[in-house]
Parts: C-alpha cells; sequence; structure tokens
C-alpha cells in the first residue's frame, strides 16, 4: 500500500499532470471570456444590424414536420462569432509575446549576410552588368 501511494504521489507531482491542471484551469477562464465576447459583445452587434441575435424561431413546415434551420443558423453564427473571439485573443496574445520578447521600442536587427550571400551578389551584379 505504501508503494502504491509513493506512485500515485510521483504521478500527480509529475510536471505533465501539474501542467495539463493549469491548462484545464485557464481553458475554462479563458472559455469564460470567449463566450463573454460572443454572446455580449458581438452578438448584440449582429443583434442591433439584423434586428434580433437569436434565429431559432425560423422555420418551414414540410409535411407534418417542422423544420427548424434557424436553429442551425444560430448555431452556426455562434461558432463563427467565437472562431473570431478566439482568433483575435490568440493574434492578441502572440503580439504581447512578441513585444516582450523584443522589448518595448527596441528594433530588431537584420542578421549581417554571410560571405557566401555577399559573393552570390556580386557574381548576379556582375552577370546583369554584362546583359
Amino acid at each position: 500500500m505504501r508503494d502504491f501511494l509513493r506512485d500515485f504521489k510521483d504521478f500527480i507531482m509529475r510536471g505533465n499532470v501539474l501542467d495539463l491542471a493549469v491548462a484545464v484551469v485557464v481553458g475554462v477562464a479563458f472559455n469564460a471570456v470567449v463566450q463573454s465576447f460572443a454572446d455580449d459583445v458581438l452578438m448584440a452587434l449582429i443583434g442591433a444590424i439584423f434586428g434580433k441575435p437569436n434565429f431559432s424561431d425560423l422555420t418551414f413546415d414540410v409535411g407534418d414536420g417542422v423544420v427548424f434551420y434557424g436553429r442551425f443558423i444560430t448555431a452556426l453564427v455562434n461558432f463563427l462569432i467565437v472562431a473570431f473571439a478566439v482568433f483575435v485573443a490568440v493574434k492578441a496574445f502572440e503580439k504581447l509575446q512578441n513585444i516582450r520578447k523584443r522589448g518595448v521600442g527596441e528594433e530588431v536587427e537584420t542578421p549581417a549576410p554571410s560571405d557566401e550571400a555577399v559573393l552570390l551578389a556580386e557574381i548576379r551584379d556582375l552577370l546583369r552588368a554584362r546583359s
């Protein structure tokens, strides 16, 4: 039993498990932010533009059945809005990471060309001059 508990402790304390736990918690919090942005901001804008943000009432009858095509449209619009919100968040995060890597206001240096590149450029320029 002691070996079992020690193995369990080693398993829980392994870096991958802790990283996964942090990722799940942050993912849940991020999901709440994305859903709020999608529902409270973007869907409100769609509602202001098109009159209503929910198309679930749109239906048509086929024989004795009812096809709720508006629910599909609402789900599709929600998907696109959430995908757009995630895209915007990822782009902002990448931009912040790039700023942090370079430092605020630092210019990125372009590396000096190698000797081979300089030599090839000279050969190219000589060939152009001959033509």
